[in-house]
C-alpha cells in the first residue's frame, strides 16, 4: 500500500532542501578540501609506483591475469547506497592498477600503441585536472591555440602549407570523417535532404583497409556494400590495376565513385599503399583520396624512412594517430585537410545560438567546436604538444628510426633460431612469423600441418597471458594459418627485450 506524504512531510523536506543548498560547497564526502586534497596526493602515490615504476619494469608482470568471476569478487564491483572510506578508496585504485593490463610495459607488444612518455603523461595529467572542453576560445583559449599550432606541424609534415584540420576520438572516427566531408563536398544538398539527395554511392579500398572503413559506411546510411574492396598483392599493397578496374566496373553498375581511401601502415602486415599511382587514379575520375595513415603516419618524421609516404602530399584527407608510434598516449588521432574553404564547419555546423554567438567580445572563428560532430570534446593536443616541446623534432625521429632498427634486430636474430619462421619481410615495424613447434618441424607438408600450426599461437598466447611474461597478438590472414604479429612500438625497447620474445617462446612451446 502507497502512502501519500502529508502537508508537514513535504514542507519539512523543503527545509531540508534550502538548508542543503546554503550549506558549504561539496569538495569531497566529507566537505574537507584538505582530506581531498590528502586523497589525490595518495592516489598519485600510487600511480607513481604501482604504474610508472613497476609497469614500466620488465621484471614485474605485464598482467595478473584472472577469470572473470574471480576479478569481479576480487574488485568488489557493487555500488552501494552509502559511500567508503578513504582507506577503502585507495584500496580500489591499487586493486584496479593490480589487475590491469600494463601497456606502458617493455613486454606489451598486443597493439599497435604501448609504452609511457612521461612528457604526455603530464599533459594528460593537467587536461584531465582543468576539465574543458575543446569547442570555444571562451573556455579553451590556450588548447584552440595549441591545437591549430599542432595541427599546422603534422599538415607541413604531410606537405601542405596551408588546410583544416581537428583532433577525433580514435582513428576510426577521423576515416568516418573523411567519408562523411568527401559525400558533403560531391553533394551538400545531404546534409538538408539527407540520403534521399544522393544517388547509390561507391566509395574504393583495400582488402587490408582497417574495418572502420565499413563501419563508417554503415553509420553514415551509405551501407556495407558501397564499399567496393580493391584487391591487395602479396605483401598487403592496393594494387592500383584493380582500382581503375573497380571504378569502371561501378561506374558501369550505375553507382557514383566518390572517395578512394588509400592505408599508410595496414593493421597486421604493416603495409603501404603505393600512394602516387592511387593519387594518378582518383586525380583521373575526380574522387577524393583519402589516407588511412593512422598506423604508419609518424614514419613522416623519419627523414631515412619517410619514403614509405610518397605521395601523401596529394591526398584529400589524411588521418594520423600520434598515440600509436610516438606512445602520446590514448587518445590522440588527427584529422588533416588540405581543403581551405571551411569544408568541416560548413559539413558539420549548426551554429547553436547558446554556445557559437556571433556577437562575442572575440574573434568567433576562433571557436571551432562547430567543426566537429560531437560537442563536448576533450582536449587531444596537449600531450603531444608537451612532449614534442621536450624531445624536438630530432628526438621524435629518433624514435622512429629506433623501433625500425629494433625490427631489423628481430627479424635477423628470428632468423638464426630454429622453430621461427617470417610470414614476410616486414617494410615497417609489424614483424609478423610464425613459431613452429619441435614436433611439428620438418613437418610442412603433410595434410594437417596448417591445422595443426594454427593451435600453437593461441595455445602460447594463454600460456603468456596467464604466467603474465608477455603480450603478443595473433591472427589468421587469408589462407595463412595463426601466426603472431609482433608490434616494435614502445620507445622504451632494447634488444634485449626482443631477444626475450625469442626466449620465451622456446620456452612456453617447447613441449608442443
Amino acid at each position: 500500500m502507497t502512502v501519500c506524504p502529508t502537508i508537514g512531510d513535504v514542507i519539512l523536506n523543503y527545509l531540508d532542501f534550502l538548508l542543503m543548498a546554503d550549506s558549504q560547497p561539496l569538495l569531497s564526502l566529507d566537505g574537507d578540501p584538505v582530506a581531498a586534497e590528502a586523497l589525490l596526493q595518495d592516489v598519485f602515490g600510487i600511480v607513481v609506483d604501482e604504474v610508472i615504476r613497476k609497469g614500466t619494469s620488465a621484471s614485474e608482470k605485464v598482467c595478473e591475469w584472472k577469470e572473470p568471476e574471480e576479478l569481479k569478487q576480487l574488485l568488489d564491483l557493487e555500488l552501494r547506497h552509502e559511500g567508503e572510506s578513504q582507506e577503502q578508496i585507495l584500496e580500489h585504485c591499487r586493486a584496479v592498477i593490480r589487475y590491469s593490463v600494463k601497456t606502458c610495459h617493455p613486454r606489451f607488444f598486443n597493439q599497435l600503441f604501448s609504452g609511457l612518455d612521461p612528457h604526455a603523461l603530464a599533459g594528460r595529467i593537467v587536461t584531465e585536472s582543468l576539465n574543458t572542453s575543446q569547442y570555444t576560445y571562451e573556455i579553451a583559449p590556450v588548447f584552440v591555440l595549441m591545437e591549430e599550432e599542432v595541427l599546422k606541424k603534422l599538415r607541413a609534415l604531410v606537405g601542405w602549407s596551408s588546410g583544416d584540420g581537428v583532433f577525433c576520438p580514435g582513428g576510426s572516427i577521423s576515416n568516418m570523417y573523411a567519408v562523411n566531408l568527401a559525400r558533403y563536398q560531391r553533394y551538400p544538398d545531404c546534409k538538408q535532404r539527407g540520403l534521399r539527395a544522393l544517388p547509390p554511392l561507391a566509395l574504393f579500398t583495400s582488402k587490408e583497409c582497417h574495418y572502420s572503413i565499413k563501419k563508417g559506411a554503415a553509420f553514415l546510411g551509405l551501407g556495407t556494400d558501397s564499399v567496393r574492396v580493391v584487391k591487395a598483392d602479396e605483401r598487403g599493397k592496393m594494387i592500383p590495376e584493380d582500382l581503375e578496374r573497380q571504378i569502371s566496373l561501378a561506374k558501369a553498375e550505375g553507382a557514383v565513385p566518390f572517395l578512394v581511401s588509400a592505408t599508410s601502415g595496414t593493421t597486421v602486415l604493416g603495409a603501404f599503399d603505393p600512394l602516387e599511382a592511387i593519387a594518378d587514379v582518383c586525380q583521373h575520375h575526380g574522387l577524393w583520396l583519402h589516407v588511412d595513415a593512422a598506423w604508419g603516419g609518424s614514419v613522416l618524421l623519419s627523414q631515412t624512412h619517410r619514403h614509405l609516404l610518397a605521395g601523401i602530399q596529394r591526398a584529400d584527407s589524411v588521418a594520423w594517430n600520434p598515440h600509436k608510434l610516438l606512445s602520446t598516449g590514448l587518445q590522440c588521432s588527427a584529422l588533416l585537410l588540405r581543403d581551405t574553404s571551411n569544408l568541416l564547419k560548413r559539413c558539420h555546423g549548426s551554429q547553436a545560438s547558446y554556445l557559437f554567438q556571433q556577437d562575442k567580445f572575440y574573434d568567433v572563428a576562433l571557436d571551432t567546436g562547430d567543426k566537429v560532430v560531437q560537442c563536448g570534446r576533450r582536449v587531444d593536443c596537449l600531450k603531444l604538444w608537451l612532449m614534442w616541446k621536450a624531445q624536438g623534432e630530432q628526438g621524435l625521429q629518433r624514435r622512429v628510426d629506433q623501433a625500425f632498427a629494433l625490427a631489423r634486430y628481430l627479424v635477423e636474430e628470428l632468423k638464426k633460431r630454429e622453430g621461427f619462421e617470417l610470414v614476410m619481410e616486414p617494410e615497417f615495424v609489424n614483424v609478423c612469423f610464425w613459431f613452429v613447434p619441435p614436433s611439428l618441424r620438418g613437418k610442412k607438408g603433410s595434410p594437417d600441418y596448417s591445422e595443426r600450426l594454427s593451435k600453437v599461437a593461441p595455445i602460447l598466447k594463454e600460456r603468456m597471458v596467464r604466467k603474465g611474461s608477455m603480450m603478443i597478438g595473433y591472427q589468421p590472414h587469408g589462407t595463412r594459418s595463426n601466426f603472431f604479429r609482433m608490434v616494435v612500438a614502445n620507445p622504451a625497447l632494447t634488444r634485449a627485450d626482443m631477444d626475450f620474445l625469442l626466449n620465451e617462446l622456446e620456452r612456453l612451446g617447447q613441449d608442443l
